[in-house]
């Protein structure tokens, strides 16, 4: 479970009144403090002056700032704010938009959930309106734009670490492959990967070190029948298998401050099984074009809150959709969320931040997600290119964790045909029969 969870991690109705009464009570609150039209580029952030932008950051970064918890922003804090770069979604992916998102279609199932009817590629509903239009924006995200294979080296192995309230520090370190075996857009990569069908995507990761952890091995599989639950197998060194993980682990958190539902870059929840309310539009402040910054931990982060030094580089001001995502009622019985804020990029359709509250609506934990801008062969810069750095700060635990795809190596991801040929088996990387050809 140990290794599930932390996989899942580089890897989260009162009515709308009550949710958007619950989301303007700190930063969203516009009598809060006078509010800046806009951040000019060369703005300086600091705890002298926050309160002018906190119009721009959601509300987990305004008590972070505010110091209501025992997660607070260093006293020397400083956000350095420059120009918002945008950039293009892939041709393939806006050609399949334009091809199919007519034919997209809305699909009420028996328990009260919705799905998704002939989808095909692209972004599914291009400008979400009413009705569902919360929903739409959740499955937008869902289906953002992936490259078709993403796997970390073993001279970069991802990091993945927790910190406790005495400052106490624990590591892991793995290596991960993430695939897309349907809707592939990518040139010259096939729409649906022979041996595939069926699948949406799959993630593997295995541990290397600590040494007493080596071989742990969780595989994630999503299928592209989003009504279909997904399966999750973990392989135990000790006892030399693998095995299935049962649907009720997906709150299980065994020490990290991520579940299986956090993960996919932020959420990896069967959408069907959450409704998605739309609160609104705002801009917030993000950083997402940071070299190689985010790789050393803890040694390139403003401790002990874990957040990102002036040398990561400069912030941007992005248009974002807000949505209060819940469990149907029909499945909210023993699920760890009572619901979760999450700011959603308009443009690339990645998250940028999420609020995490518990049953009781009592907040819970803070999210901020950081998508790396990395160069996709054959399609140029992306935002969302399946690698990213994570923070997750539990404020009711007094509990941190943060993951990431490099290891102070820099950023040496491999996408689509940059991937050495020893990666790109289907059998073993995309199956649960494959985790049986570990530590032979």
């Amino acid at each position: 479970m140990k290794a599930l969870c932390r996989f899942a991690a580089t890897l989260l109705f009162a009515g709308l009144a009550l949710a958007a009464m619950a989301w303007g009570a700190t930063g969203s609150d516009p009598a809060a403090a006078p509010a800046a039209a806009m951040i000019a580029p060369g703005t300086k952030i600091t705890m002298q002056n926050w309160r002018q932008y906190q119009a721009f950051m959601p509300d987990g970064m305004v008590a972070l700032f505010e110091g209501k918890y025992f997660w607070k922003m260093p006293d020397d804090v400083e956000i350095d704010v420059g120009p918002t770069v945008i950039h293009p979604l892939p041709k393939g992916y806006l050609e399949a938009t334009g091809k199919y998102a007519a034919q997209t279609a809305l699909v009420a199932l028996p328990d009260g959930g919705l799905n998704v009817a002939n989808y095909r590629g692209g972004e599914p509903f291009p400008n979400p309106a009413a009705p569902h239009k919360g929903w739409k924006i959740l499955a937008d995200f869902w289906y953002r734009y992936f490259p078709h294979l993403v796997v970390n080296s073993q001279d970069n192995l991802g990091f993945f670490c927790t910190e406790d309230a005495y400052g106490s520090i624990n590591c892991t370190k793995s290596l991960w492959v993430y695939r897309q075996l349907s809707f592939n857009i990518d040139p010259g990569v096939p729409v649906t990967i022979p041996g595939g069908e069926g699948k949406f995507f799959t993630m593997w990761a295995m541990v290397y070190e600590p040494e007493q952890e080596k071989y742990s091995t969780n595989l994630t599989i999503g299928f592209t029948d989003l009504a279909r639950p997904q399966e999750i197998y973990a392989f135990r060194p000790a006892l030399r298998r693998y095995q299935p993980v049962a649907s009720a682990a997906r709150c299980a958190s065994s020490g990290s401050d991520a579940t299986p539902d956090d993960g996919r870059f932020g959420f990896n929840g069967n959408i069907p099984l959450f409704q998605a309310h739309f609160l609104g539009e705002r801009k917030i402040l993000t950083l997402m074009d940071f070299g190689t910054a985010g790789g050393d931990f803890p040694g390139n982060y403003d401790m002990p809150l874990g957040w990102p030094k002036p040398s990561w580089g400069k912030w941007e001001v992005r248009d974002t959709y807000v949505i209060d995502v819940r469990r149907i009622p029909s499945q909210t019985q023993g699920y760890c969320y009572g619901k979760r804020i999450m700011y959603i990029d308009k443009q690339f359709l990645g998250l940028l931040w999420q609020d995490l509250y518990d049953a009781r609506m009592r907040p819970w934990k803070f999210d901020f997600d950081q998508p790396i801008v990395i160069n996709v062969p054959q399609v140029g810069p992306q935002n969302s290119s399946g690698a990213h750095i994570g923070h997750i700060w539990d404020v009711k635990n007094n509990h941190a964790t943060f993951f990431g795809p490099a290891d102070g190596h820099g950023f040496d991801i491999l996408i689509n045909r940059e991937v050495p040929q020893q990666w790109r088996s289907i059998s073993k990387y995309t199956t649960p029969g494959g985790l049986g050809s570990i530590m032979r």
